[in-house]
């Protein structure tokens, strides 16, 4: 498809925020932020059934020693997929300030469609010994590398199809479908696990949901193929487009990729600690069913995701700063006794309520990540600074939240853990005070905006 269309035109930075869009390129945009969405959702569906599917897997590719030790090898195998994304981020988001952000989001589908595929046929331990979690390493490796580039390119997209003054709403829809990925594994567990039984599930029922993601990851890549690129062809030529140097070198850019860093290590913790950790913590500290929990993780993440566009539109009233702020000073107040409190719970109803209550207040943070940090960055190095910085965050202190609270459960002081989360939350509250206003100061604003 070419380029040239109505949204790669650069639209004038003294009206585009005060200018009514035409009908046709709301539409247009609208229409944008689907495409986009659609393989978003596909891609973190992929990801994370993985961990959904490992209370199931874990006995096949690791038989010996016992649950915690089951799933500590494949929290440790799903850590090792988040240090791959540094790697996928940077030459991911080298594509997409170099070449355009279109052409990044149909390579790192594709890259996840093979991985799911795999992972559907692959033989257990019991059929070819150590090499089977080689080989399940291998695959995640791979994983790794395309989520790593998914994150920068498609907030890096979402946020230049937003219309001025309504950015926060637009772009709160890229965890709506990372969330929705999430809910649609759970569905299909929830699925499998009323129509096979525990040995069934456990024997070839937790390969069927990686084999329903390759395919959905086929109808994501069409999708992808027809977006409009957003990025135009002079950006593209600039010296340094897409360059690491370019952002090392700049002190605004780097104090911009600092900033993201600090966002990224409290905010993925606590998001991972609340969503995919929390399927074993409830089964394996509070002591509900592995049905139980997932049936509770369903309604939670439902209400989480149905959450991202009101607190997305909030930030619109109330500015992006002030939002941060709220979500940083509240995590660190929140952690502990919630963690604590749905440990200490028999009723899933109760477990339920405080687990909505914490993603209400990560509500705040995710429904705008994206957006926070490409308001930071020129465009010709967006994709490459928003996916860089929040890789290596998040492989830091995200990927390795299951396996630093399993650890610290198998060591006998597991509400360690919550202070840990709650040190990290401290350190996104200083940074919160010193981040600039993306209202005035952001690049999306001072500088303008291309499409």
């Amino acid at each position: 498809m070419p380029d040239e269309n109505p949204m790669t035109t650069t639209i004038d930075p003294r009206t585009r925020d005060v200018a009514p869009p035409e009908p046709h390129e709301v539409r247009s945009r609208i229409m944008a932020i689907v495409g986009a969405a659609s393989g978003n959702l596909v891609e973190w569906f992929d990801f994370y059934v993985y961990s959904f599917c490992a209370l199931y897997f874990a006995p096949e590719f690791f038989p010996q020693g016992d649950q915690t030790t089951q799933l500590l090898n494949t929290a440790a195998i799903f850590a090792a997929g988040f240090f791959m994304r540094p790697v996928g981020s940077w030459v991911f988001g080298f594509v997409a300030d170099r070449y355009g952000r279109r052409r990044s989001m149909v390579i790192s589908v594709l890259i996840m469609c093979f991985g799911s595929a795999a992972i559907a046929v692959l033989p257990t331990y019991a059929s070819i010994g150590i090499a089977a979690p080689i080989l399940l390493l291998a695959v995640r490796l791979l994983q790794g590398l395309s989520v790593g580039g998914e994150y920068g390119t498609s907030a890096t997209y979402m946020s230049e199809v937003a219309i001025g003054g309504k950015r926060g709403f637009y772009s709160s829809f890229q965890y709506v479908t990372l969330i929705g990925g999430q809910l649609l594994a759970t569905l299909v567990l929830v699925v499998l696990q009323f129509w096979l039984t525990a040995a069934e599930m456990r024997a070839y029922g937790w390969r069927i949901p990686f084999a329903v993601g390759a395919v959905a990851a086929l109808v994501a890549l069409y999708l992808r193929s027809s977006l409009h690129e957003t990025l135009s062809e002079e950006t593209r030529k600039r010296a340094g487009a897409g360059r690491m140097s370019t952002i090392f070198k700049n002190p605004q850019n780097l104090r911009a990729f600092l900033i993201v860093l600090g966002f990224t290590a409290g905010g993925s913790l606590i998001f991972y600690t609340f969503t995919t950790y929390m399927q074993k913590y409830l089964v394996n500290t509070a002591g509900f069913s592995a049905a139980t929990a997932t049936n509770m993780m369903t309604v939670c993440l439902f209400l989480y995701m149905c959450m991202q566009p009101l607190f997305g539109i909030l930030s619109d009233k109330i500015g992006r700063r002030t939002s941060m702020r709220i979500f940083t000073a509240l995590s660190v107040l929140m952690t502990v006794p919630i963690l604590s409190a749905i440990g200490a719970t028999k009723s899933p109803t109760t477990a339920g309520a405080l687990i909505v209550t914490a993603l209400a207040v990560v509500s705040l943070y995710t429904s705008i990540s994206g957006l926070v940090k490409a308001e930071l960055f020129p465009p010709e190095v967006r994709a490459l600074g928003v996916g860089l910085a929040y890789a290596l965050g998040n492989a830091m202190f995200g990927g390795t939240a299951e396996y630093v609270a399993l650890a610290f459960k198998q060591a006998g002081n597991e509400s360690a853990f919550y202070y840990y989360v709650s040190f990290m939350m401290a350190i996104g509250f200083v940074v919160s005070l010193i981040m600039p206003d993306s209202r005035k100061d952001g690049w999306l604003q001072g500088h303008g905006m291309e499409h």
